[in-house]
This record gives structure tokens, C-alpha cells and sequence, in this order.
């Protein structure tokens, strides 16, 4: 099968590392020192300290100098990355200034010397570039910093005609990665019209402090949509009221950005315990920030008004058809339907199908609550996109369902709810809700909608903790919000892939024990919120980010390539010409 977007954009995350602490960095820029000078030793006092001075000193000039000077832009880096990248430069000039000296002596160092410190000039200003500030004109002096410092101790080690050479060299390197990083930035300005460095900036801003300056940019590629939301409102005779609520737009692209804590967010603005469950909806549908939320949670309120109330439910019943299983069960003259497809993956299901699905259910229920449980994760893949085989199985389930749902007698209601807190962070695979259950009994027949706040689950987790629900309920169903808050990076981090399956079973079985304890009598209204203008990805804006960046990325290397080999020639004629 082909790779989808949500897959090229997972490959992605493979360029994306942690910086080791400073200590270590400068540890080893210190010891490298320390070796030249005693690899150096015999070579004379023309080399006297050449590793000290002319390789550790400027890189801890620059450690020390980058992070403060960068912050007078009102940007940041990390003490981190500061030593890293003196620590990288320091390498990449030792091994251009002196591998070469063993086959060529002595006489050519300060030449080889010159033109390391303009790389290291060049390499410098593209990274403070990309991980800093995409300003170039703000990021020229903290880049400058180590070849500045190189160059004093260069004119103090060689003849007066260095200095002017290695200057030179600045200049003609600092103008082939500024014509590298402009080559970069072209691809998406073209196509979004947006900085790609300053989206990489503010990302790594993200991962460092927790920045959301990201929704700016999405907010500019993004696009509105209007997408219904069916709700059910359960009103009880004793105990908290409950709101089932199934938005049609995906709780991402990851952390707080966006719409990343959706499900959290929604469920704190109602007075009611709320669940918020997964509808159907793709990367496109990412809310581009936060504050898109409210729209929804407005229209929500708003359905409300003019509510009818009904006391009675069917008793639930389970569907199949291919690889899709659905548990139906009908409230008043609305139904909730539950779609999996474990063991098989259940992933993201496109916009359209579940549109397609709830718009013939209407021919016989008020409302169509469609749940893509999003509860067996295989791999990170594509979604189910319309007219596949997958989707035609979907469908064909749905319609199954309509018919099973439509002739089941109604009966009295109970519901009851509960909602466990567990000890599991987000790397761990667990959102800030923990798991909540609703439980429902009609004519004797006792059913548990068990939601865990996380993205997706891994294989066979959903079957373990179903058999565990299955001893005190007659039918169940596991599900995840799909909160991309466990997903700062990479997309892959399902319930049950840290933490043990064993280690989650108590904290679900408490939490069904505790709704079926809850169990009162309930009146249910349904209603479908017109969520309008809610502004989000936009229809293949992921696929074509994601499509762009890996463009980008595979002429990038070729492109640099060419750049400094131009840039090392220019140096070999100017040097032969100041000769």
C-alpha cells in the first residue's frame, strides 16, 4: 500500500534529536584540545598549542557568547545546543585544517585554517538559522562568533596576509549558505506562503518550551469548514448528568498545539461528565489553534435548546461486516454506533464516509452518533479514504446496523457514569482524562462504552481489556479520544505500548465497576451542532506539507554539496592569487 501523509510526516520525525548537556559537549572540545596539542607537540613551536588555541578557545568563545546574543533577538537556543554545535564546527574544522597536512606538510595549514573557519561560518549561520531565528541579518554576529575568535588567534600564529584571506572566506561562504538557505525557504513559500524556517523555529520551540506560536502558521494554510456534531444528553434521576458528544474533527496535529487537547478542553467546559469520543476525521481536520475549541463547545450549548427527551433505549447489539465490527444501540429515536476494526488497524476514517454513513441513517433515527473507536494500532498508516475496500466495509456495517437498530423494542433507561484518573503521563501513552465510562442497562441487558484519553492502542490491548469488562457487562467497547497531547514528535505512542496492558486492567475494571454502581434511571435527548466556520488544516494541506518538506529534503544534500565545493574552489583561487 501506498504511504499516506500521516506516514511521510512520521519519517520526518527520524531528522528530530535530543542535544547531549553542555558538560559533555565541552568535555570532549576540551580533551580534543588537549590531544591535537600533544599530537602537535614534535611538530615545532609554529604549531605550539594549535588544539587549545586554535580549536577549543574559539568554541568556547562561542558556547558562551551564542546563547545570550541570540537572545537579544527575543529568540532562544539552549545551553545544549550552543555546545553542540561548537562542539560539531570544532570537529568539521579539525578534520579540513589538519588530515590534509599529512599528505601535504606543513606549509599549506593556514590556508586550510582560513577556510575551515569560513565553513564553520557558513554551517553556524544555518543552524542558528533554522533553530533559532529565521532572521538572517539577527543570527550573522552569533554565527560569526567562533571564526571571529579563530581568526584573532590565526593572526597571532600566522604571517599578516591571513587575516585579510580568512575574511575573505567569510564572505564567500557566508554567500553560499545564504543561497542555500534561500533555495530552502522557496519550496514553501511558493506553495503556502510561509517561512520554513520560521515554521522549523517555532516547532523546535514547541519541543523546547511549549510554545504554540505553530497555530499562527497554521491558521495561514488553513481553511473553514462547517461539520455537524451529534451529542447525546442524558438527564438522571440521581447522580451527575452525562454528555456523549462526537466531534467531526481530529484532535491534533500534537501536544497543546491546535486542537491536540481536544477532548480535555471540551470536557471541562461542560457541567456534565462529558466524553468526548473520536468521530470521523483526518489530519486535514486538525484545528489550527486552540482557541477553535470555543466555536465548538458554543454550538454544542446551543444544540440544547428545543431538546425532546426520551426514557427509553434498545438493548445493544453488534454488527459485522468484513473486517468491521459496530455496536449499536438505539436512545429514543437516536442512534450510537461504535466501529472497530481490531485486531485489524482502526485508524483515522475520512470525513466523508462517516458524512455518508450518518446522512442514510437519518432516513431512520433522528440523529446518527458514528464512533470510530480508533483502538488498534499496526502501524503508523494511511487513513481509510472513500471507495476503498475498507471504507465499502464501513458502509456496508453501517447499513447493517440501521436495519438491526431500527427493529429492536425500546425499553427503560438507566445510565451510570464513572471517570478514573491514572498514574501515567503522556509518554507514556495517557491524556489528561484517564478513563471514562458509560454504562447503560435496558431490560435487564447492561452495556459499557469505555473511553481511554490516549491515541489509539496497540494490537490486542482493546481485546485484553474487553475480556476484563466483559465479566461485569453483557457488551462493551473500548475506545481512544485519538488526543494527539501523548504525540509531541512522533505519532507512535498508542495506550499499552509503554505501560504494560496488566498495569492498565485496574484502573478500567474500576472504572466500569464504579458506572454499573452508578446506574439510576435517565432521559436522553440527541442533537447535531452545526460547528460553523471552524477553521482548520484544509483538504490535503497535510499530504501536500508533507509532500514538499520530503522534496525539500532530497535536493538539500546535492544542493550543499555544489555550494561547497564552489565555495572551497573560490577559496583555492584566492588564495593562489594572494600569493
Amino acid at each position: 500500500m501506498e504511504s499516506g501523509p500521516d506516514v511521510r510526516v512520521e519519517r520526518l520525525t527520524r531528522y528530530i534529536f535530543s542535544a547531549p548537556s553542555w558538560p559533555r559537549s565541552l568535555a570532549i572540545l576540551v580533551v580534543l584540545g588537549f590531544f591535537i596539542d600533544a599530537a602537535t607537540y614534535r611538530a615545532g613551536n609554529e604549531l605550539f598549542l594549535a588544539g587549545t588555541l586554535g580549536f577549543s578557545v574559539p568554541a568556547l568563545i562561542a558556547f558562551l557568547l551564542t546563547v545570550p546574543l541570540v537572545g537579544i533577538s527575543g529568540r532562544h537556543i539552549t545551553w545544549n545546543r550552543s555546545a553542540l554545535l561548537a562542539l560539531t564546527c570544532t570537529v568539521l574544522s579539525v578534520i579540513l585544517s589538519l588530515s590534509p597536512i599529512l599528505v601535504f606538510g606543513r606549509d599549506i595549514f593556514p590556508a586550510l585554517y582560513a577556510g575551515a573557519l569560513g565553513l564553520v561560518f557558513g554551517l553556524r549561520l544555518l543552524v542558528l538559522v533554522a533553530v533559532a531565528d529565521y532572521r538572517i541579518g539577527r543570527m550573522v554576529l552569533p554565527a560569526f562568533l567562533q571564526s571571529a575568535a579563530g581568526i584573532a588567534v590565526g593572526a597571532w600564529y600566522f604571517t599578516p596576509g591571513f587575516v585579510p584571506y580568512a575574511l575573505l572566506l567569510q564572505g564567500v561562504f557566508g554567500l553560499g549558505f545564504v543561497s542555500l538557505i534561500w533555495l530552502i525557504e522557496r519550496p514553501l513559500k511558493r506553495a503556502f506562503q510561509i517561512s520554513g524556517l520560521n515554521f522549523l523555529n517555532t516547532f523546535i520551540a514547541h519541543l523546547t518550551d511549549g510554545s504554540k506560536k505553530m497555530e499562527d502558521f497554521f491558521r495561514e494554510i488553513g481553511e473553514e469548514v462547517y461539520v455537524p456534531q451529534v451529542s447525546l444528553f442524558f438527564s438522571r434521576d440521581s447522580g451527575e448528568d452525562v454528555l456523549f458528544t462526537v466531534p467531526n474533527v481530529h484532535p491534533g496535529p500534537m501536544g497543546d498545539v491546535g486542537g491536540g487537547n481536544l477532548p480535555w478542553l471540551l470536557h471541562d467546559t461542560f457541567p456534565e461528565e462529558t466524553l468526548v469520543a473520536h468521530g470521523c476525521a483526518t489530519h486535514d481536520f486538525n484545528l489550527v489553534s486552540e482557541s477553535e475549541i470555543g466555536k465548538i463547545a458554543c454550538a454544542v450549548e446551543a444544540s440544547r435548546k428545543g431538546l425532546t427527551f426520551s426514557g427509553t433505549a434498545s438493548r445493544p447489539v453488534r454488527v459485522a461486516s468484513g473486517s468491521v465490527s459496530i455496536l449499536c444501540q438505539r436512545f429514543g429515536d437516536a442512534l450510537l454506533m461504535v466501529s472497530t476494526r481490531s485486531p485489524e488497524r482502526t485508524e483515522d476514517l475520512d470525513y466523508s464516509i462517516g458524512m455518508a454513513i450518518m446522512a442514510e441513517g437519518r432516513g431512520s433515527f433522528s440523529e446518527v452518533a458514528f464512533v470510530d473507536a480508533h483502538n488498534c494500532m499496526t502501524s503508523v498508516g494511511s487513513p481509510v479514504l472513500p471507495a476503498t475496500r475498507i471504507a465499502t466495509e464501513y458502509i456496508a456495517a453501517a447499513r447493517e446496523g440501521f436495519r438491526a437498530a431500527r427493529d429492536l423494542p425500546v425499553e427503560p433507561l438507566a445510565v451510570g457514569v464513572s471517570h478514573v484518573r491514572v498514574p501515567f503521563s503522556r509518554e507514556q501513552g495517557f491524556g489528561s482524562l484517564g478513563v471514562q465510562v458509560l454504562a447503560t442497562e435496558v431490560g435487564g441487558k447492561r452495556a459499557a462504552y469505555v473511553l481511554i484519553d490516549g491515541n489509539n492502542m496497540a494490537r490486542g490491548v482493546r481485546e485484553d481489556l474487553l475480556a476484563v469488562v466483559l465479566d461485569h457487562v453483557d457488551e462493551a467497547e473500548i475506545m481512544t479520544t485519538d488526543s494527539h497531547t501523548v504525540n509531541t514528535v512522533s505519532g507512535k505512542n498508542p495506550v499499552g505500548y509503554v505501560v504494560p496492558v496488566r498495569e492498565i486492567v485496574p484502573y478500567v475494571e474500576q472504572a466500569v465497576r464504579e458506572a454499573v454502581a452508578d446506574l439510576s434511571g435517565a432521559r436522553v435527548g440527541a442533537a447535531a451542532a452545526s460547528c460553523d466556520g471552524i477553521v482548520v488544516f484544509g483538504s490535503q494541506r497535510v499530504s501536500q506539507l508533507a509532500s514538499t518538506v520530503n522534496a525539500m529534503l532530497a535536493f538539500i544534500a546535492p544542493i550543499s554539496f555544489m555550494i561547497l565545493v564552489l565555495a572551497f574552489l573560490l577559496s583555492v583561487f584566492a588564495y593562489i592569487a594572494l600569493q
